[in-house]
């Protein structure tokens, strides 16, 4: 009989296996098209999964630092990345704030775990760079509140970029860190780098496409 442990991870790595190498396909597909929005609905439903199978994981069977953290980061850039989607030029609202919130909260309580599980321990730097990128992150969407209106119009697309690509290339990350755990922590920093490449290209092509539309954007 199957265990819900291992029930558990094998519904994570379905999901995540399957959420990557539909997350690289959208990378390479044409972008704003009914295909690509219903297979990104697909990709941020996966996403979710295997957000709430490593959520489960950590609480219930085993607590590790650096999945707690990943955890936290990819659901909160997946569903505020999402959530761009919506409001676009609008701005921030109400549930924006209630994301912000929730992963402010959640950080806040993984500080003082992330503390005592790695004392005395050759902790990785990419927990602490995981976690201070969360904080940062939490910090940017708080300060887009304070943006002149004018300013979500320009930089929604790549707020949207940047969110869900990260939380794509997190995915990576954290399955070549499981895969190689002998390589870390250049298996999980090596992704992280390929994913923020990744993010520098699409924003060059995002630069190129609305400076063609309109070549004065009023910032």
């Amino acid at each position: 009989m199957i265990s819900t442990h291992t029930l558990n991870i094998f519904v994570h790595v379905a999901a995540g296996a399957i959420a990557i190498m539909l997350g690289v396909w959208l990378q390479m597909s044409t972008k704003g098209t009914g295909a690509h929005r219903k297979l990104g609905r697909l990709f941020a439903g996966l996403t979710a999964v295997v957000c709430i199978t490593a959520a489960i994981g950590n609480a219930v069977f085993r607590f590790m630092p650096l999945f707690a953290v990943l955890t936290v980061l990819v659901f909160y850039q997946l569903l505020s990345g999402w959530h761009l989607v919506y409001t676009k030029e609008a701005g921030p609202n109400r549930v924006d704030v209630l994301l912000c919130v929730g992963a402010f909260v959640w950080a806040l309580a993984l500080v003082p775990l992330v503390l005592i599980t790695t004392a005395g321990k050759n902790a990785p730097v990419v927990i602490y760079s995981t976690l201070a990128t969360l904080f940062v992150l939490i910090a940017y969407d708080v300060a887009r509140w304070m943006f002149p209106q004018q300013w979500h119009a320009a930089l929604w697309r790549y707020e949207h970029i940047y969110k869900i690509v990260s939380s794509l290339y997190a995915m990576v990350s954290a399955a070549t860190g499981n895969l190689l755990p002998q390589a870390q922590p250049w298996s999980q920093l090596v992704p992280s780098a390929l994913g923020m490449a990744t993010i520098g290209c699409f924003f060059w092509q995002e630069s190129r496409r609305t400076s063609k539309m309109s070549p004065a954007i009023g910032f």
